[in-house]
């Protein structure tokens, strides 16, 4: 296997609704095999000038890296925030059977 053949994305949401939807979306179409949620972390980062502090939760998105810009177009749709976290991050080892899965999850 290629060691970027899969990967995690990440994105992180204002609430757990919209996290679940980005992430029951994104399985539901086959871009992902698995998308974890979690909930309630703090969130401290710089907007317009200013610093703000918000409590958010994180999706993290399994899948093949192949399926990375329809992730990032769909993730996008369905986002509200102006300018979404959406961030890949390449998968260079792991269980063998388990890597094969997210490339072809039944």
């Amino acid at each position: 296997m290629a060691e970027t053949a899969y990967q995690l994305v990440l994105t992180s949401c204002a609430d757990m609704e919209t996290g679940m939807t980005i992430a029951q979306q994104l399985v539901d179409e086959g871009l992902a095999a698995c998308a974890n949620v979690l909930p309630a972390m703090q969130s401290i980062y710089k907007w317009k000038g200013k610093i703000a502090s918000e409590t958010e939760c994180l999706v993290i998105i399994k899948g093949a890296r192949r399926h990375y810009k329809e992730i990032e177009r769909r993730t996008r749709e369905l986002h509200p925030y102006e300018l979404p976290e959406i961030i890949a991050v390449p998968i260079v080892d792991g269980l063998a059977e388990y890597l094969r899965w997210l490339d072809r999850p039944e």
